[in-house]
């Protein structure tokens, strides 16, 4: 039974993280609607509204939860608890920050999503864009803290954190200015 509930468990993280890597992109097409002439930009906006209402509450929300159910399952029926606060099990400490973190991300992604829906548009797509990778950081952290655990150096893990984050910036702006171009 654990291996399946273990199993059930990765397919909601997947299936979170869909929402959460796709949830921004709504964000910003709905965003750089309002650049659009009317009706173009309300029929674009309320279309946006729709889907982004389905993905959250049909898909993400559901799964955030059950992610976080089968997760503790799984780290008390794996008897994982027991080693958190050891030497071997600070990586599990670790990737349980990051997914704190993850789901203080999800609140944020709520709150602007909160917004969109009554039609403040706060944020511009270029924000849009880099707070869209946060998920991305957090995910690959994640993994290599699952994957490598306390093989990883601490130091080597951050270096490469910061420097992803600074790929993925660079990608950012590069993509605005050939976009800027056009």
């Amino acid at each position: 039974m654990y291996a399946y509930l273990k199993a059930l468990h990765i397919i909601f993280v997947v299936t979170w993280f869909a929402g959460l890597f796709y949830m921004p992109r709504f964000f910003i097409y709905a965003t750089e609607a309002g650049d659009k002439p009317d009706p173009e930009k309300t029929i674009l906006r309320k279309q946006f509204s729709i889907m982004m209402k389905r993905l959250w509450y049909g898909i993400t929300w559901p799964s955030a939860i059950l992610t976080l159910i089968l997760g503790s399952y799984v780290m008390y029926e794996g008897n994982w608890y027991l080693t958190v606060f050891e030497e071997g099990g600070r990586w599990l400490l670790l990737k349980l920050g990051f997914v704190v973190l993850l789901y203080f991300y999800q609140f944020s992604l709520q709150r602007i999503l909160s917004q969109e829906l009554r039609g403040e548009f706060k944020y511009t797509s270029q924000q849009l864009r880099m707070w869209n990778e946060v998920a991305t950081v957090l995910l690959i952290a994640i993994v290599m803290l699952v994957v490598v655990k306390q093989a990883m150096s601490m130091v080597w893990g951050v270096v490469g954190i910061i420097g992803f984050i600074f790929l993925l910036l660079g990608a950012i702006a590069l993509y605005k200015k050939i976009r800027g171009k056009e």
